[in-house]
């Protein structure tokens, strides 16, 4: 029996040779380093000065959004607010990359991509607050998931119907790198490798799932390895560069849409903050040691950089914008706050189309509190 699995006293498989190759992937694709120093001049050379300066704005944008926002929570003005400041890199760059015929399948730290993709700002807002009217909007899009892992089987139900229906676009939709530890996700990824539809998953790899670290979610290597299982290609990028995010995402929409079925992204990324404006703390499960590397790599930094030695930003133009950023969404909250309240009997109506006669008492019940 010992000959049936050992070949001249070796084992017919070496499985520990196996587990010490799997972190043999490519390094993450990458443009703009750290230092704000090219590491890819054919890539970087595509982009024209507008380009740069374009992406700069909406990373300031993004920040701002977010810097105003959590002032609003803070207040009690917000509902569910998902902190994206040290993300706008991997989620400004990705999804400039698309088209607005694309279809988004958002999570919930995915707001900022949801208003570039149509949706106002006030759509959002209302959205955080739990109102049907923070649906209502003209995006090709979903409304934020908020189970985790949840949009991967969304996408990949929608990237059918538009391979079914011939359209030239693809879905494409997020999750952090806890997501990836969800059934969910593999599912998702599994349908899509099945039928090869046209869908993009990207994976925002923030290093913590709340406050459970990334070693701790998984053993494999990359998270872009898990697509594997699925047939799917996959590659990390540096998710703090976002000339790289841009740069790997429209090829990937390139591959996707010439019917070469899905992708999937890993972006390198980093939650500054909390996970959310509920109240958890990070200085409770990371230290100053570990973020100092993170906040050196912040994107807005290495590319406001780039832009000053090519004389194309200054620090007087930055601080305008964000003025005019914040004004805006100072505006948009007090759409938000203008909007009437929904209430109990509207939702119920809205549950069926045809109420059942258990419904149809609750209705009537709720409509007479609130005539009061």
């Amino acid at each position: 029996m010992k000959g049936l699995w050992r070949m001249a006293n070796k084992p017919i498989v070496d499985f520990e040779a196996l587990k010490n190759n799997l972190s043999n992937v490519s390094k993450p694709i990458q443009v703009l380093n750290e230092k704000a120093e090219i590491t890819d001049q054919e890539v970087f050379d595509s982009f024209s000065d507008d380009d740069l300066v374009e992406f700069m704005k909406k990373m300031v944008w993004e920040r701002a959004l977010h810097e105003q926002t959590m002032n609003f929570s803070r207040q009690g003005r917000m509902g569910f607010y998902a902190p994206t400041e040290g993300e706008e890199a991997s989620e400004m760059g990705t999804v400039l990359a698309m088209k607005k015929n694309d279809y988004l399948l958002p999570a919930y730290r995915d707001v900022p991509q949801l208003i570039q993709h149509g949706a106002t700002v006030t759509q959002a807002y209302l959205w955080s607050r739990g109102h049907v009217a923070g649906n209502k909007f003209e995006a090709r899009s979903m409304m934020p998931q908020i189970i985790i892992g949840a949009a991967y089987d969304e996408a990949a139900g929608v990237a059918m119907g538009l391979k079914k229906n011939g359209e030239d676009a693809i879905a494409f939709t997020y999750t952090g790198d806890g997501g990836t530890s969800q059934g969910d996700s593999y599912e998702g990824m599994n349908f899509a490798g099945a039928f090869k539809v046209p869908a993009l998953f990207i994976v925002q790899n923030n290093g913590f799932a709340i406050s459970t670290p990334r070693a701790k979610q998984t053993s494999a290597p990359t998270l872009a390895q898990k697509a594997v299982a699925a047939g799917i290609p996959s590659i990390q990028v540096d998710g703090m560069d976002i000339l790289a995010c841009y740069a790997v995402a429209k090829a990937a929409r390139e591959y996707i849409t010439a019917g070469n079925g899905p992708v999937m992204i890993e972006t390198l990324t980093y939650r500054f903050g909390a996970h959310s404006s509920a109240g958890d703390d990070p200085k409770r499960y990371r230290t100053k040691a570990e973020e100092q590397p993170w906040f050196d790599k912040d994107p807005l930094i290495r590319l406001r950089k780039v832009l000053e030695d090519k004389g194309l930003w200054s620090e007087e133009q930055e601080d305008k914008l964000v003025d005019e950023y914040k004004a805006s969404f100072k505006e948009a909250i007090k759409e938000a706050d203008a909007v009437p309240e929904d209430k109990v009997s509207d939702m119920l109506k809205r549950t069926f189309e045809i109420p059942t006669p258990e419904m149809k008492k609750e209705i009537a019940k709720f409509e007479a509190k609130e005539s009061k």
